[in-house]
């Protein structure tokens, strides 16, 4: 009997969810925007001032998925949220209720540590994981773009003079 379990990433994980990012990146056809390190990986998640969080799902003891997220802030709500940043089931494990888990442990998580959202985004082309969140009970927000700065783009609007 297959056995599934959820806990915090560790240290010696970062070389598993370095290798399913560059696999979700492939998946989003964006592997060429992977700069991602594992030194640089571990420092996000380990670091002396860590910026984000992740939980693993294993199958049997081999790691299958894992969900990389942080707080942010709601001035409506005035109270944090949790984003999820990615959230990724190896292929060969799809279908088998692991993001359904992985998910539910995220909700649970925000509620136990009194967020007043639980957000993310999905790729308008993937249907496929919108059907999957919207049969989570998700709102998919069509009036919402995301605005995004990255590399020369976001220095030269640091560089401006205001």
């Amino acid at each position: 009997m297959t056995t599934f379990s959820i806990r915090p990433a560790t240290p010696q994980d970062v070389a598993h969810i370095h290798s399913m990012i560059v696999e979700l990146a492939v998946f989003e056809k964006l592997e060429h925007l992977v700069v991602a390190t594992e030194a640089l990986l571990h420092e996000g998640l380990f670091g002396a001032r860590p910026s984000c969080e992740a939980i693993i799902g294993e199958e049997d003891g081999e790691v299958v998925c894992f969900a990389l997220f942080f707080h942010n802030f709601s001035t409506f709500l005035t109270k944090k949220g949790l984003y999820l940043e990615d959230l990724y089931v190896r292929q060969s494990h799809r279908g088998k209720g692991y993001g359904t888990q992985m998910l539910t442990r995220l909700a649970q998580i925000a509620v136990e540590r009194q967020c007043g959202r639980f957000e993310w985004s999905v790729l308008d082309w993937n249907e496929p994981a919108i059907q999957f969140y919207k049969a989570m009970g998700a709102d998919i927000l069509p009036d919402w773009r995301t605005c995004r700065l990255t590399g020369d783009t976001l220095d030269a609007l640091a560089a401006r003079r205001a």
